[in-house]
């Protein structure tokens, strides 16, 4: 079935790649649906690994945890997320998802809008207040891939 038609994704359609932070099933993205507004990818974080402090400069996120825990930090706020919880972020909004437990963390990211001016993803860990604010409260830190 082309793409143009395609409505429903088995994970035989769904496109798997390996990012800094997480291994990624893209289920909801152009090469993967014809989507308009939606892009939905399940993440699966390793313990001990994150996806540290950045912004989405032209997206809103909804990050929902649906197995292990995550730190999920919102600007200098964080809880501890579990499965059923989730977390908003609107635009231009720094956040980061840190895995500091023994189990693997998986969760959907969705995002809106698909189609968006570039950049996609500013880093801005190593930017203060964000550079040292985990470790100031005492949280450990994280390894990427």
């Amino acid at each position: 079935m082309s793409i143009e038609n395609r409505r429903f994704v088995t994970k035989a359609e769904q496109i798997n790649s390996v990012s800094p932070w997480t291994q990624e099933e893209w289920l909801c993205r152009s090469d993967v649906v014809p989507n308009e507004d939606l892009l939905m990818v399940r993440a699966t974080m390793e313990p001990g690994h994150c996806h540290p402090f950045h912004t989405h400069p032209t997206r809103e996120e909804i990050i929902y945890i649906l197995s292990g825990r995550a730190e999920q930090w919102v600007g200098t706020e964080h809880r501890i997320l579990e499965p059923g919880q989730m977390a908003l972020i609107r635009k231009g909004e720094v956040h980061g998802t840190y895995n500091v437990f023994s189990e693997k963390l998986v969760f959907l990211a969705i995002l809106a809008p698909a189609q968006a001016d570039e950049p996609g993803v500013v880093d801005v860990s190593t930017e203060e207040p964000w550079a040292s604010l985990r470790q100031k409260q005492g949280h450990k830190t994280c390894t990427l891939r």
